[in-house]
């Protein structure tokens, strides 16, 4: 009988939902159901210092409104329960136990003074920080007499020496080998009792029945100790499968301090979940076809290991902007106004309505939906603040705009019908007459009527903002033209 394919993602609620998250998410999930198999959702808490449950929510939340959702988790449930590490803690002792039968793993002594100045005299020595195996010659029976006599200490993996640990990585379609002299006594159980992400991760890991390990590149260095884990306890281990990591723009690892990485700033910036989705699948991967929007489904049914590549994708800014305004245009009216009012990007659809003749010209314009507020602040409200310098063109004077102006409120005073077909018209003419370029005699206007130079088209909005309101803003921005 085959083997379900069981795939997780596993994040540390230690600070906000990271966008790395999402993409190995986003992964894990198009293979499950591309396998037929489980998508599970397991939160790996063992870092109690740094761990809150507020952290945990963001990422539950912020995963969800992606549509990223999960077969079993924390809240959800399943068969293989609890899902929070915190809430499985009792069960890793006696794993512990077993590797220290097998000779898998020995008990260390060294106190954390000692650790720190090993620690030093290896950097001077611009060596590689490591365990030096001190406590591994302590015979077991004293080292259990020890610690059941209370002395503090903590568990390590005992790495095999000599040799190589080798393990498949999926992706690169290749075996990666690590000598063992290069690889860490690493801690599985610290002190406290706890254990450490490297001892937890493979127990449950193989108790959840998890085939396929997908995860970040990053984890690479740390595949062998889990490997020699498996072998210790005398499982089989899962298919690893190592992601690229996202990079910025210079190259380097995507990170907080050249780019945003939180998942609920992308959600307060307006871009659509679709899209990032979308967004975040062409990272590394592509469609057969080579179509760059698609939706999860689609790629799901496309979905295919040996067109993800190695190489880190460039997290770029403007190809994810274009391709949000592609989702954005692609909404029908009603549901762009249902996503502004759920967004808060305007406070109600009866707000929404006193301006639905020029929505559809405003969703042309705005690639994020955090675009439209300042796009439509003006409807609501007179602009004010704008310098007077907006509304002289270039290579034209003051006063010369000043003239125009006047002239233009003179001709959308006696504009009838208010309509913008109108408007448009006799603007234009009085452009003709003035022996200016349209856009000259437009730009006034617009900056007068929206306080930007950038709108909605001009005409459109003057006709949905009306006669009393337009003719009370071009008398503000002569104001601001007076000599």
């Amino acid at each position: 009988m085959a083997t379900e394919t069981r795939v997780r993602i596993a994040p540390s609620p230690t600070g906000e939902p990271h966008v790395g998250t999402a993409y190995v998410a986003l992964f894990n999930r198009a293979y499950a159901r591309a396998a037929g198999g489980k998508f599970i959702l397991r939160i790996e808490d063992t870092d109690r210092e740094r761990s809150t449950r507020e952290s945990e929510e963001a990422i539950l939340r912020s995963l969800r409104w992606l549509g990223l959702e999960w077969d079993e988790g924390p809240d959800v449930g399943g068969p293989y329960g609890p899902y929070r590490q915190s809430d499985r803690r009792g069960l890793y002792g006696q794993f512990v136990e077993e590797l220290l039968g097998r000779g898998g793993a020995f008990r260390c002594f060294c106190t954390p003074d000692r650790i720190e100045q090993l620690r030093e005299r290896q950097r001077a020595r611009k060596q590689q920080p490591r365990y030096d195996g001190l406590c591994r010659s302590v015979d077991p029976a004293e080292a259990r007499r020890r610690a059941e006599a209370g002395e503090p200490h903590v568990v390590r993996l005992e790495v095999p020496p000599g040799g190589p640990t080798t393990f498949r990585d999926e992706i690169r379609r290749e075996a990666i080998a690590f000598e063992n002299a290069q690889i860490d006594d690493q801690v599985l159980l610290k002190s406290d009792g706890w254990p450490t992400y490297h001892l937890a991760s493979v127990v449950d890991d193989h108790l959840m029945g998890i085939t396929d390990v997908i995860r970040a590149e990053e984890w690479i260095s740390s595949t062998p100790k889990h490997v020699l884990l498996y072998q210790a306890f005398g499982w089989t281990a899962p298919r690893f499968f190592h992601m690229p990591l996202l990079r910025n723009s210079d190259k380097s690892k995507i990170s907080k301090r050249k780019n945003p990485t939180s998942l609920e700033w992308y959600r307060q910036q307006g871009y659509l979940p679709e899209a990032l989705v979308n967004f975040l699948g062409l990272l590394g991967w592509s469609m057969s076809d080579g179509r760059e929007k698609f939706s999860f489904d689609e790629m799901v049914a496309d979905f295919n290991w040996e067109r993800v590549g190695t190489t880190g994708p460039i997290f770029d800014f403007h190809k994810l902007d274009w391709l949000n305004g592609l989702y954005l245009r692609a909404l029908s009216i009603p549901d762009l106004r249902r996503r502004l009012v759920s967004e808060r990007c305007i406070e109600s659809e009866e707000r929404l309505e006193a301006i639905a003749p020029v929505l559809p010209l405003i969703q042309e314009r705005i690639k994020k939906l955090s675009e439209f507020r300042p796009m439509a602040d003006f409807f609501f409200q007179d602009p004010r603040d704008y310098e007077p310098a907006l509304l002289v063109p270039k290579k034209r004077e003051a006063s010369d705009v000043r003239q125009a102006l006047a002239r233009s409120r003179e001709v959308i005073a006696r504009a009838d019908p208010w309509t913008w077909e109108k408007l448009e018209a006799d603007i234009r003419a009085l452009a003709d007459q003035l022996q200016w370029k349209p856009g000259d005699c437009f730009m006034p206007l617009r900056v007068a009527v929206t306080g930007s130079t950038q709108s909605p088209p001009l005409f459109q909005s003057l006709a949905v903002v009306g006669r009393e309101v337009t003719l009370r803003r071009i008398d503000a921005a002569l104001a601001k033209l007076a000599p």
